[in-house]
């Protein structure tokens, strides 16, 4: 996969993954990453071409 970059909202720090999940929710697309610094998931918001180009 592609190497994005995330922003980790609780610990304040940015961090690239190619580790993660396209997901829909209401019309919009979202990539979802693991956290490096804990257990929750960091969410990075994709337009429509983006997340087409990335399920394949």
């Amino acid at each position: 996969m592609e190497e994005l970059s995330f922003y980790d909202v609780k610990s304040k720090a940015k961090f690239n993954a190619s580790e993660y999940e396209v997901r829909e929710k209401s019309g919009r697309f979202f990539a979802v990453a693991k956290s490096q610094s804990g257990t929750h998931e960091c969410w990075r918001v994709l337009s429509k071409d983006q997340a087409a180009k990335l399920k394949k």
